[in-house]
Parts: structure tokens; sequence; C-alpha cells
């Protein structure tokens, strides 16, 4: 059985494939054949050593993949050899609000991450692929997906009308954009390419703002509501764009906290957050009830997620220097 791992903190040159002994479902265990596993920023940050944690190496990254069961250990109930399933991102985070314990129960952090052939997987840690998926769109769901999501619908309350801003065009802001569709909602988008900002309004969104020739991109989106200012901001960007975001939100406006892209350091006015009444909200995935949700909905309505690029097995260095380079436009994913 084939893994990629980091064998040593060096980006993407530190993976090594290597061959590892297949496991063994041990009770209430499945034995899942990954078919493909998607990317996060999150992943490429591993592979340097650059988020918090003291992973031990070698280590299997990636937290984001699906497949099918092989083989179930003894007391397993809910699934059977041949069932296509996706492996949660949190693996003890069946509902409620985040704990320490939860926190300890990621894969491709706390846990042995699923860029491998074949994955252990406790049975409550997975959840059924819906059948208007291929496993190669399925694997882009259980970070990015959940994120958009729990940002805009599990937490965010989203409403129809309602705008949304959402920055770049990774697969977490893709994914608020279909979302926010989905819910009959306004989307302005960012971007520092006139052309994915193009692609972005063919998958709906109402205006895009090139940030690169409008560097005050929140004074643009106050404008394109008549300055009333946005309902949600899905902010990936971190240190470096949080005060532009919250210039940006209406009174009562929500800010949801996503990424770090613009690093970790900075300095915020917290003025306008108790001015205007804000709603500040760190979003880190969702609980599997949130899961569920998310793809009852994606089945309903058959929402197709955004695949840049798919790489085989054997290319995993490639795709992570393809999220490296920054060209990428929706999800990189990797089949195995």
């Amino acid at each position: 059985m084939k893994a990629w791992q980091i064998q040593r903190p060096e980006g993407p040159q530190g993976l090594e494939l290597v061959e590892l002994e297949a496991p063994k479902p041990g009770p209430h265990e499945v034995l899942v054949r990954i078919r493909a596993v998607s990317l996060n920023y999150r992943d490429f940050g591993t592979t340097k050593r650059e988020r918090p944690g003291n992973l031990p190496l070698p280590f299997t990254i990636c937290s984001d993949g699906a497949g099918e069961v092989l083989e179930v250990g003894a007391g397993v109930t809910r699934w059977k050899s041949g069932d296509r399933v996706i492996p949660l991102f949190f693996q003890h985070w069946p509902a409620g609000g985040m704990t320490h314990a939860v926190m300890k129960s990621a894969l491709g952090g706390a846990l042995q991450g699923v860029l491998a052939e074949q994955v252990l997987i406790r049975e409550d840690g997975l959840v059924r692929l819906p059948d208007s998926l291929t496993f190669a769109q399925a694997a882009t769901l259980p970070c990015a997906g959940l994120t958009a999501w729990n940002a805009l619908v599990g937490h965010g309350h989203l409403q129809s009308g309602d705008t949304v801003l959402t920055l770049g065009t990774g697969g977490v802001s893709l994914f608020a954009l279909q979302f926010a569709k989905m819910h009959g909602a306004r989307v302005i988008i960012t971007s520092s390419s006139d052309e994915k900002l193009a692609r972005a309004k063919e998958l709906g969104a109402d205006e895009g703002i090139n940030y690169k020739t409008k560097p005050d991109w929140e004074r643009e989106a106050f404008a394109l509501t008549c300055k009333r200012g946005v309902d949600h901001v899905i902010e990936l960007g971190g240190a470096g764009t949080l005060q532009k975001s919250l210039d940006a939100v209406r009174y009562g406006g929500r800010v949801s906290v996503i990424g770090v892209l613009t690093g970790f350091e900075g300095t915020v006015n917290p003025w306008p957050i108790i001015a205007r009444s804000l709603t500040v909200q760190g979003i880190y995935v969702g609980n599997r009830e949130h899961m569920e949700a998310m793809l009852r909905a994606i089945e309903l309505h058959k929402l197709q997620p955004v695949i840049d690029r798919v790489f085989s097995f054997a290319e995993a260095r490639a795709a992570f220097e393809h999220m490296a380079a920054g060209a990428h436009f929706g999800k990189i994913v990797i089949e195995a």
C-alpha cells in the first residue's frame, strides 16, 4: 500500500511516496480505498511546518478524500463493502460546538491524513457520498465545501436577498459563491485576475472587484451596496485583509474569519466591531450534522464543485507545486 508522507519539512520536495503495510480494520473501523484527494492551503503549509502543531515525521498528508469501503471490522453496522464514502475532516465531531477534543481529531493534522491508497476510518467518521457526485468532486467537500457552508448557512443564517462578499477564487470562495446563489443571495467576489473574475461571473457572481487595480476594494464593495455595506464577508486573507473586511460590512453584519493567506501578524482596529455591532465569527470546518445538511442540499440542487485540475497519484508533488503557484481557480485534486 502506497502513501505520500512528509519526510522533511521542505515543502513539496519533502514529500516522498512510500510503501506501507496494508492496514486491517479493527472493531468499529472501516478500511477505505481512497479514490480522490483534494488539496487545501492548510496541507501546503503542513509540508513546510508553517502551521501550529508538532507533527511527527514521517506523516501522511491531507485531510480531504473520497473512496469506497473495502472491508469493515467487527461491530460495524453503518457500512458494507462497496459503499461510496467521504471521511469527515474532524473525526470526532458529530454535533454541537467546537471543543478541545474535537480539535484533536482532524485528519491530516492531529491524525494521519488520507493521501494514501488505503486508510482506516472509524465507522462514525464517514458519510455517504451522494450519487450525483464523482469521487473527485466529493473529495473537495470535507474542508473547503463545509467551511463555506457553515459560514453562510450553518452559522451565518443566510437569507435570500443578502449580499455576500467573498475574497479570492480558491475552493472556499467558490463554494461560498455557489451556496450563496443557491440561497438567492447576491455575490461580490474579489481577485487579482480579470480572467478569474470573468469565470466567477459565469458561475453566477453578480459583481467582481480586481484588488490589484482597485486596492481599496472594501470601498468599492461598500459603494456597490449603495453605501449600506454587505451582509456577509467570507474573510480568507487573515491579518492583511481583516480590517478591510470589517469596513465593508453593514451595521449588524457578519464577517466569517476562515483563512490566513496573508499571515498571522497584523493590527486590527476593534472600533468598527463595537460601533456597528458586527458579528465576527471564526469558522473551522464543521461537524457531521453540518456535513450531512450540506450534502442534502448539494444532491437536491445538483451542485457541481469547481475543480481546477486533476493530477494522478504519482504526480502529488506537482499538485502541491501547482497550488504554490497560486494560479488555480477552484480545487486541485489528486486521483488515487
